[in-house]
């Protein structure tokens, strides 16, 4: 696995977050574990784009971060829960108002990150 080797500049609120969140599915991690999406195959259902070993990495550095916790039962086959931190769930409404603010100008986003496709 990827180690870093400079440490990363942590002496600003964006840059946490960034540090954090960084990662293409984290975010909707994150929601969907908040609307009761708590097993890997639930998500992995979710997000389906996302392979199984990638929603893995970033599950972990979401646990590791303090965002979520990971309960396994002792069942056969082992049954794996994730739910939310308090600390996670600090980030909701965060996430909300994000994907409000993607809602209100969706049409001029789409329109930009299009362009980019018609070159």
């Amino acid at each position: 696995m990827y180690e870093r080797k400079i440490l990363p500049n942590l002496n600003c609120g964006l840059d946490l977050i960034g540090e954090v969140l960084y990662g293409k599915w984290k975010i909707r991690l994150l929601w969907f574990i908040n609307e009761g999406h708590k097993r890997p195959s639930e998500l992995q259902r979710k997000i389906p784009d996302a392979t199984r070993r990638v929603l893995n990495m970033q599950l972990n550095e979401l646990e590791d971060h303090g965002l979520i916790t990971r309960e396994i039962f002792p069942v056969v086959p082992p049954k794996v829960e994730y739910s939310l931190t308090a600390l996670g769930k600090t980030l909701i409404p965060v996430i909300s108002a994000l994907g409000e603010w993607g809602d209100r100008n969706g049409e001029q986003l789409r329109e930009v990150i299009l362009k980019r496709f018609d070159k």
